[in-house]
């Protein structure tokens, strides 16, 4: 018998920073490697070094992009990791525009922070910097979707479609004949780009994401309620701001806004994408038509159709254009990017309307504004908050309840213990009940730096 020792580092009694440690007598892994957001004292634990080794780890595996999976890579290149970063190419190619874009953000955060006087550390530090993401990114190997690769002579691995992102997978893991299977975040059974997931059919451990796990996506009409806001828009001579998350919700609501106005349901509003990361995934859905639905002749109509915004200057021009106008700008959950300076500026106008288009994290910006904050604390100051905030959320790119007990269902066997990741307390307490009740599974909830011991 050989001992699995699991560290759950991250998404662990919360949403973010997805990082699980796989310690075995062969070799050390890690499936996923994000950064915290949202809650503070979990945005500082982002400075705290990992309680493990990083030396001493093989392999990172990645299921997709997201900077809660893979922001902080280069904090661990930094702790001492050399050794491989797998994931799919499109995942790979998201990753490096993710972080680079992330470091950018980083590196000018702290420079404003120096210049303003209002960070309580002296100097403020980037989190990572451009050089230390290049480095990173030199440890990336592409691995192919679907098919069994050899780690070591009794570890072996298959990542799987998983809908989410461009280039989003589940990973099956098996060690020693036991299989481990890690979900990953999982992705809608209809969305406008992606195909619906693959579902695992064998899983002795499972680690599943939790994110809808209480509830199911609202039956919202998408249609009916962005051409009212957009019509509205265009009355009042006023902004419609769309924080979006540059991988795959940008790119569907630039097709969701093209195909209105093709049917003649909206005008020919201007609309802009401020998001140079949004605009730099554009290029990956580009290089990688086989993960996407869309038709080279779809893809080009769309981008044509909106304004592609290059550079700050161009991001001011734009506040300052009088007409009425969607503003699609990075980042999702308001934590950082582009939407600031437009929020900064246009937050206090009741012509302004703020559409949140997914999943807000506690502790972001983007749920304070859900849950009716009337103020808003933006590049150190506060501003009033007169615009109207509304919500999308069947936007959103992860699974409801429904959906991830559909994915569930497609495993054959009763696997010996499942872990719910990626959720809030209570929502991961109603998953965990939903599971019980539906499928009689052993079920665990594990801590954040909590560490299992499995026996294969």
């Amino acid at each position: 018998m050989n001992t699995v020792k699991i560290h759950f580092l991250g998404a662990s009694g919360t949403v973010t920073g997805s990082k699980f440690y796989v310690e075995t007598t062969e070799l050390n892994l890690m499936i996923d490697c994000g950064m915290f957001q949202g809650l503070k004292e979990l945005r500082q634990s982002n400075w705290t070094p990992l309680p493990i080794d990083a030396s001493k780890l093989d392999v990172v595996l990645l299921t997709h992009g997201h900077l809660d999976h893979t922001g902080y890579l280069p904090r661990l290149v930094k702790e001492g990791f050399h050794g491989k970063i797998l994931g799919t190419p499109p995942t790979l190619a998201i990753t490096g525009i993710i972080l680079k874009d992330s470091a950018k953000i980083n590196e000018e955060e702290a420079e404003e922070a120096n210049k303003g006087g209002y960070s309580k550390h002296k100097p403020a530090l980037p989190f990572y910097t451009a050089k230390e993401v290049k480095k990173t990114m030199g440890l990336f190997r592409s691995i192919v979707k679907g098919e069994w690769i050899t780690l070591s002579p009794n570890i072996r691995l298959r990542n799987k479609y998983n809908g989410h992102i461009l280039g989003a997978t589940f990973i099956e893991l098996e060690i020693f004949s036991k299989l481990f299977v890690f979900s990953g975040d999982i992705g809608r059974q209809e969305d406008l780009l992606l195909s619906p997931p693959d579902q695992p059919e064998w899983a002795d451990y499972l680690f599943v994401e939790s994110t809808y796990g209480n509830k199911n996506h609202p039956q919202e009409q998408i249609e009916d309620i962005l051409i009212k806001l957009i019509h509205k828009t265009v009355h009042q001579r006023g902004n419609l701001i769309i924080p979006s998350f540059a991988v795959e919700r940008l790119q569907s609501l630039m097709y969701q806004l093209y195909l209105l106005y093709k049917k003649n349901k909206i005008p020919n509003i201007p609309i802009f994408v401020d998001s140079p990361m949004g605009t730099n995934v554009l290029s990956v859905f580009e290089q990688f038509p086989d993960w996407h639905k869309l038709s080279k002749k779809e893809y080009e109509a769309m981008c044509a159709h909106v304004t592609i915004i290059s550079s700050y200057k161009e991001t001011w021009e734009t506040i300052d254009d009088p007409r009425p106008k969607i503003v699609i700008a990075g980042s999702g959950m308001v934590t950082g990017g582009r939407v600031l300076t437009y929020l900064k500026q246009l937050i206090d106008k009741v012509r302004t309307t703020v559409l949140l288009v997914g999943y807000q994290a506690e502790g972001t910006r983007g749920r304070k504004l859900l849950d009716g904050a009337d103020k808003l604390k933006l590049f150190g100051k506060y501003y009033k908050v007169k615009a109207e905030i509304a919500h999308l959320e069947s936007l959103s790119a992860h699974a409801d309840q429904s959906e991830l007990m559909h994915w569930l269902k497609g495993i054959k066997n009763i696997p010996e213990k499942v872990f719910l990741v990626h959720g809030e307390p209570i929502v991961l307490d109603a998953f965990r009940n939903k599971i019980t009740d539906e499928l009689n599974w052993h079920i665990h909830i594990p801590k954040l730096y909590e560490q299992i011991d499995v026996m294969v």
